[in-house]
């Protein structure tokens, strides 16, 4: 199907990112040090490169133009963007910069830089690409994309979004949105006012940092970004203040590029200055409530295949797909429990939660799990079987296994936008609700079907009578039809004329 949006350009420095994300439940013993476990790698576009691929998520074609080289990192980059974006590239001087982030959930611990590279030279056709786009975005990393295309920026017609790095050249003349943080301005700012001072965090320094940049780059508009507290536009007068919709809590990085991509986009297709500004604030604030970058992230297979987990890195597959729906704009639905001998009150729990949304994707507590919350005598059903049991329900799409009492860990992961429990919940007060409403998630009860417990189940299991036994050496038949020698030795039927028993005498009746 052709996009109706209009195409964008995005010009600037790619970057290669990875994230190491494990559990850090202690110090090390040798040093005050958080010991990270539990890890797993996964790799995604960076810098200009991750502006592009969040444009390209909007719906819209998106070309990007950028300085890759020769070595291993431009070539991982390749693939990831390989299918996302059209790629012009310009030659890289040196090894593409990656970043390395060690994270323990959502809380970044250290950061490993690597490479140098930057732009050497412009193209014609990266030249071409600029003066004949609809939209641009230039996304500047202070590597020297923008700077070796600076003419040719200077003489494009386009809408052109300006996110500008403190190592970088100011926008050209006539930008039609500059979009700062806040730090970034202040810094600007500080450049050409000796005399400017003040908080960077605060409205009043942002208003003036924007008035001051507005005049020195003859910007038609600057945006300064506030992070949870939205954006301060500014045309070189009053500034408007566009706030959040929402207070949420997670992983900001990527967030100026998600606003920016967005602004620029908006601004293609016509949108005024301050409706694509306001469009903006709600991309980058959905998107930090979504997990953020984790969204393009692509997970890293070793070569040499590694012991699977005990559950098989179903847990894995549960995260996967809960960033692939968010990615797609779609609703993430996660209930949770023991499951132990499934009923027709989970079934209909499960059901209910899976029309709430675009995927449902159950937390189940483990063996040791199920035990500490349960006692010594459960569960009656092992971890795996009770997996194997939900993923053949047609109404689950993913099953996520957590070891801890209680399912925030998992729910970190996952974030999602509705977490259903059943309505026996009404009047309790669930451990996990201000952690999915930190993100914008919601907490939905549902209707549950009286009288249908694991514990009931289990209990009438035990009182049920045990079919009598034959004692050693007694010969004698069980009640019930006398067999017939079949005409085939060793085969007994049941006479024709007499029903046959709705169990073998070994097997507990259907109740």
């Amino acid at each position: 199907m052709t996009s109706t949006r209009t195409p964008l350009v995005v010009v600037g420095d790619a970057l290669l990112d990875h994230d190491l994300c494990g559990r850090a439940e202690r110090l090390a013993p040798d040093a005050p040090v958080p010991v990270v476990h539990g890890t797993r790698r996964s790799s995604r576009p960076g810098g200009a490169a991750l502006a592009a691929c969040l444009a390209a998520a909007d719906g819209r074609p998106v070309t990007l133009v950028t300085a890759l080289g020769d070595d291993s990192a431009s070539d991982t980059l390749r693939g990831l963007l390989a299918g996302r974006v059209e790629l012009v590239e310009v030659p890289l001087e040196g090894a593409l910069s990656s970043k390395t982030r060690v994270m323990a959930g959502d809380r970044p611990l250290l950061r490993l830089d690597d490479g140098d590279g930057r732009a050497r030279a412009a193209t014609g056709a990266a030249e071409d690409a600029v003066t004949g786009a609809a939209g641009l975005l230039v996304a500047d990393y202070g590597r020297g994309t923008a700077d070796v295309l600076r003419d040719a920026l200077g003489r494009a017609t386009a809408p052109l979004v300006w996110d500008p790095h403190v190592r970088g050249l100011p926008p050209v003349a006539g930008v039609r949105l500059a979009t700062p943080s806040a730090q970034e301005a202040r810094a600007f700012a500080r450049h050409l006012d000796s005399g400017g001072s003040g908080d960077a965090a605060g409205l009043r320094t942002a208003a003036r940092d924007a008035r001051t940049l507005v005049r020195a780059w003859q910007a038609q508009a600057v945006v300064v970004t506030l992070g949870e507290r939205g954006a301060l536009l500014s045309h070189g007068e009053t500034p408007l203040l566009v706030p959040t919709p929402a207070a949420v809590a997670g992983d900001a990085c990527g967030a100026g590029d998600r606003f920016a991509a967005a602004a620029a986009g908006e601004l293609a297709d016509g949108a005024l200055t301050e409706a694509a500004v306001q469009a903006a604030v709600h991309a980058a604030t959905r998107y930090v409530a979504e997990g953020g970058a984790r969204a393009v992230a692509t997970e890293e297979r070793p070569d040499t295949p590694e012991p699977a987990p005990a559950d098989g890195d179903i847990t894995g597959d549960a995260v996967r797909l809960a960033a692939r729906v968010r990615t797609a704009g779609g609703t993430v639905v996660a209930a949770g429990g023991c499951f132990d001998l499934l009923h027709a009150g989970h079934v209909a729990l499960l059901q209910a939660a899976r029309r709430a949304g675009d995927c449902l994707i159950v937390c189940v507590n483990s063996d040791d799990s199920v035990r500490r919350r349960k006692g010594a005598g459960r569960p009656l059903v092992p971890a795996a079987d009770r997996v194997r049991v939900l993923r053949a329900l047609e109404c689950v799409d993913a099953v996520a296994v957590f070891d801890e009492d209680t399912p925030e860990r998992i729910l970190g992961e996952l974030r999602p936008h509705i977490w259903a429990k059943g309505g026996d919940y009404a009047r309790t007060e669930l451990p996990e609700q201000p952690l999915v409403e930190s993100w914008g998630g919601q907490v939905l009860l549902l209707p549950y079907l009286d009288g249908r417990s694991t514990t009931g189940l289990a209990r009438r299991a035990a009182l049920a009578p045990t079919p009598p036994q034959a004692a050693p050496g007694d010969s004698r038949r069980p009640p019930g039809p006398a067999p017939t020698r079949h005409a085939f030795p060793g085969h007994d039927v049941v006479p024709a004329h007499r029903p046959a028993p709705l169990a073998t005498p070994w097997e507990e009746p259907a109740r």
